[in-house]
């Protein structure tokens, strides 16, 4: 009830005050929220090529970004887009600076983390739109408890949705009472526990679904996120599927021949919960033991950023966890790393691993398949039903879901013939410019510009 009183104040503030903000500040501006500019994930560089799309669309267009990451500056997020992604802006975008992102930090939240990271989000656009209000607020971090507030303030509503806060696929681990990073043990044993939870995600999903249908457009990345988002929002003709920006092109200019003495096996992907890092060290153990004792040890090259100290904590438990299973020796890691180092590390795997369960899409999956690394993905949601499939008839990876399932795509990778591993690697290269960044301005362009057509160039 507590939870219904807070976010129904937060409307009515917003419906008496929000308005007259909005008409006497207005300007003609998009304002991009997105707290973490400091990321490095594939939201980021989402961010920054849509940014580079409204340049491109409209000259008449201000571009600002609602930042959390108070040492930001127009000049070093232009710099950022170009070292870390490789996006050249063709401006700076000007910046606001937002204070209270604590309310939006997982660990402000030890309990009921969803709807108090909604409503935190809440508050923290409120501060975004009193600071600087825009024609066009466009959300890239799914925050969408924020769309009913912003049109208030009188704004058109866009939204890049990487996936639904709330899915089915969620609500079924509950029932299975199975256990995840978002299902911990202590629920998972728990009928009553359990229980309790289904309605806390019933009520939570409705409320999803009243918000997210305030956006006047919401591009979302996959096959598996556009069902889940028109399921929940109920505004299909309002939600438009936009691949993700992948650079295909700079790295497709990789060789697909790879060193020989000893194969590379990489993973890119921030270093959250989700990512399940740990699953892919076991099975990288699991691998080496099956391996003949005769070939050269594979070495596994874990690449991430870290976002705050959380992360830096996940970071550490990952080394001391390679300890454990004997194979530091043969792990490395790598934090923030830039995006020419990526693209070198990347053109040295013959592999490459995700193993996130319904990765809502999965852009490391799609540049491990342009650089020419085989990618061993999980099996379910963007990888299984839009990425890893056949191209003209010839197999571009594998799917697992299982330690055992993934170390056996580990061992049957690093033992194939040249010929053969060539031959997968091509047609991985040859699936992945569906999703190269010039598919992502085409398809993003055409779904914005009757929206933005007053200021269309």
């Amino acid at each position: 009830m507590m939870i219904i009183v807070v976010l129904i104040t937060f409307i009515l503030v917003g419906f008496f005050i929000g308005p007259i903000n909005g008409r006497r500040q207005r300007k003609k501006a998009v304002g991009f929220f997105h707290p973490y500019t400091n990321d490095g994930g594939g939201g980021e560089r989402v961010l920054w090529c849509a940014v580079r799309g409204i340049q491109d669309e409209s000259h008449d267009l201000d571009c600002y970004v609602y930042t959390g990451d108070h040492d930001a500056t127009p000049q070093s997020l232009m710099a950022r887009a170009h070292d870390r992604f490789g996006v050249t802006l063709l401006s700076p975008p000007k910046v606001v600076h937002l204070y209270k992102r604590k309310w939006i930090e997982e660990t402000t939240y030890p309990h009921f983390t969803m709807i108090g990271q909604s409503l935190g989000s809440v508050y923290l656009a409120w501060e975004a739109l009193c600071k600087f209000t825009p024609l066009y607020y466009f959300d890239t971090s799914g925050y969408a408890f924020t769309y009913p507030l912003a049109r208030l303030f009188g704004c058109k509503v866009i939204c890049y949705t990487h996936y639904p806060t709330i899915s089915s696929d969620m609500l079924a681990r509950v029932r299975q009472r199975s256990l995840m990073y978002n299902n911990d043990a202590l629920i998972a044993k728990s009928v009553w526990i359990s229980k309790c939870k289904i309605i806390y995600y019933a009520f939570f999903s409705c409320l999803y679904g009243i918000v997210g249908s305030c956006a006047h457009l919401a591009m979302v990345n996959s096959s598996w996120t556009k069902s889940h988002i028109e399921n929940l929002w109920r505004v299909p003709d309002r939600i438009k599927r936009v691949y993700p920006p992948c650079d295909t092109l700079g790295l497709q200019v990789l060789p697909l021949e790879r060193p020989a003495e000893v194969p590379v096996l990489i993973s890119v992907a921030q270093f959250r919960p989700e990512k399940a890092h740990s699953l892919q060290l076991e099975a990288f153990s699991a691998a080496i033991k099956r391996l003949d004792p005769s070939l050269p040890k594979p070495k596994f090259q874990i690449v991430g950023s870290c976002r705050n100290k959380s992360d830096e904590d996940r970071l550490q438990i990952l080394k001391e966890k390679a300890i454990e299973l004997n194979v530091n020796e043969h792990v490395e890691f790598y934090k923030n790393v830039t995006y020419r180092d990526l693209v070198a590390l990347l053109g040295g795997a013959v592999a490459g691993i995700h193993s996130m369960t319904d990765e809502h899409f999965g852009i490391s999956v799609v540049e491990y398949m342009a650089a020419g690394a085989i990618p061993i993905a999980h099996n379910s949601a963007g990888p299984k039903m839009d990425i890893v499939l056949d191209e003209d008839g010839q197999q571009t990876g594998f799917l697992a879901c299982t330690v055992e399932e993934y170390a056996d795509a580990m061992v049957r990778i690093v033992t194939m013939s040249e010929m053969e591993r060539l031959e997968m690697a091509a047609a991985a290269r040859r699936r992945a410019t569906r999703f190269s960044e010039q598919r992502f301005y085409d398809d993003f362009k055409a779904a914005i510009r009757p929206i933005l057509t007053p200021f269309c160039k």
